[in-house]
């Protein structure tokens, strides 16, 4: 295939794979295998019954359920027919799934038992076989043929609602074949498989699913995630290839038979979506076979760094330089540049960018910042500083900052020093509300398995490792720290439980 060409429909490429290796397999997941024709021929019927529904070009359906094979071909189904996939996380509550299928304006549901309860909208039961292949188009269909270009929409993912309200993000075609052509450099071919274990309604998957199956490899679906059941697939079915995210890894390397796995075919492994500390990295570098790559970027797009930590050992504690044609550069409150070695929050430029939020243009607005000169970047919310090499060090989210006594205190500087006390197995500090100071920090701490330390003993080691403005007020032991589905540390029912707490 020509990943150089400026744009390529992904399933076209499956639709020539299936010609040129139509045995060869696309999708494997549990006892489910589904070859290249398979998959060609299951993704024809589904984009044929959607026309058959009456649902144009650029309109969407949802998705809502465990990464299965057939949850996957109904994604790439529905976009062989030009239809919007807007694939949504199951874990997320009636109300908040009803939110987003009107926000979607889908036309269809397509769900498993593991999704809530929906009304409002046709369902159709993903894990029902019988229902779901009398609503497939019959054998030997094939859709009528749609124009699809770069700039049409692609998918609409919905941001993780850490912070606010889900907002669909709107990808376009062009976006995701970016990803396509960036795969050229990572080894995927026929002969990859890529095991995937983070779900397929998030972006930290869908940026290796896509290129995965585009250059004709196999990818390997896990439903959930389990990390013993992780190394077994892995070991058994020799995986080249895999999307993990940091959670995972520390799981991962933390089993006692994790050396006793075969391992050696993988090629590269990639991570993103949450913080990686640098002890983690060395860690799966020095026990894990094969290349460490870390994508730092937003599902908004707008500009990737990229960490290669196997060529840059010495730089772990960075998120990489900027991709090849990928403007990342740094502002201050003002939104004013600022110059080198100064920390301000990132902005990005790339030709990967979303159209906007789908149906607000206000925070599609507020998302974007303009250079003098017009060019378009999206604002990431993070903060951090070029070093001298030009490799971009994260100090931490804009909204996690806290301000004490007029002082900016970085969480991540204390979570990396408490993660230094053998302890402690995770670590996340929030800012509270303080009478004198304005803001204070929180620690909320995991403790390793077999260590029995007093949460005030811990806060004064730390307290004496740090700058007087940095100590902390509190310390509490939990029995694990809230995250999203692909792991990102929920810091707002932290500092919620806290607050809550307090005044009880």
């Amino acid at each position: 295939m020509a990943v150089d060409q400026d744009f390529q429909r992904i399933t076209d490429l499956i639709h020539q794979h299936a010609l040129q290796r139509p045995a060869a397999p696309a999708l494997r997941q549990g006892d489910t295998v589904l070859s290249y024709a398979e998959l060609d021929t299951l993704m024809d019927r589904i984009a044929s019954a959607l026309q058959r529904e009456g649902i144009l070009p650029g309109q969407a359906i949802a998705l809502c359920g465990l990464s299965t094979s057939r949850l996957a071909a109904l994604f790439l189904g529905a976009l062989r027919a030009g239809v919007v996939v807007a694939p949504l996380a199951p874990s997320v509550t009636a109300a908040a799934l009803g939110g987003m299928l009107g926000d979607a304006q889908a036309r269809l549901l397509f769900a498993d038992a593991a999704a809530p309860p929906s009304a409002g909208i046709r369902r159709i039961a993903l894990d029902d076989e019988a229902a779901f292949d009398a609503w497939l188009a019959p054998p030997g269909a094939r859709p009528q043929p749609v124009e699809i270009g770069a700039d049409s929409a692609f998918n609409l993912i919905y941001s993780s609602g850490t912070t606010g309200a889900p907002k669909g993000i709107v990808q376009p075609h062009g976006m995701r074949w970016m990803h396509v052509r960036r795969g050229a450099a990572y080894g995927y071919g026929p002969d990859s498989v890529t095991l995937l274990a983070t779900p397929l309604y998030s972006n930290t998957t869908l940026v290796v699913f896509f290129p995965a199956l585009a250059y004709g490899g196999c990818v390997l679906l896990m439903a959930k995630f389990d990390a013993a059941a992780y190394l077994a697939l892995a070991h058994a079915h020799r995986a080249t290839h895999t999307m993990l995210v940091p959670v995972q890894y520390q799981r991962i390397m933390a089993l006692p038979n994790f050396d006793d796995h075969e391992l050696s075919a993988c090629q590269i492994k990639f991570c993103t979506s949450a913080p990686f500390p640098a002890v983690l990295k060395a860690e799966v570098l020095a026990r894990w076979p094969g290349g460490l790559v870390e994508f730092y970027g937003m599902t908004e797009g707008g500009g990737t760094c990229i960490l290669e930590a196997h060529l840059q050992p010495d730089k772990l504690h960075t998120v990489g330089r900027p991709s090849e044609g990928h403007d990342i550069r740094l502002i201050d409150e003002a939104g004013l540049e600022l110059p080198a070695g100064q920390a301000g929050e990132v902005v990005g430029h790339s030709p990967a960018m979303m159209a906007g939020y789908y149906g607000q243009p206000e925070k599609t607005r507020e998302a974007e910042w303009f250079a003098p000169d017009g060019k378009r970047f999206i604002r990431t919310g993070d903060i951090a500083r070029f070093d001298a090499e030009g490799f971009l060090i994260l100090l931490d989210r804009k909204k996690d900052m806290i301000i004490s006594g007029g002082f900016n205190i970085y969480p991540s500087d204390l979570e990396a020093e408490l993660r230094q006390h053998p302890a402690v197995a995770e670590a996340a500090v929030v800012g509270v509300a303080s009478s004198v100071w304005g803001e204070t920090p929180v620690a909320f701490v995991v403790c390793r398995a077999g260590f029995d330390m007093p949460a005030t003993a811990l806060r004064e080691w730390l307290n004496a490792r740090v700058g007087k403005t940095q100590r902390l007020a509190d310390l509490r032991l939990i029995a694990e720290l809230p995250r999203s589905a692909i792991g990102k540390v929920l810091k707002r029912e932290l500092r919620d439980a806290y607050n809550k707490q307090e005044t009880t």
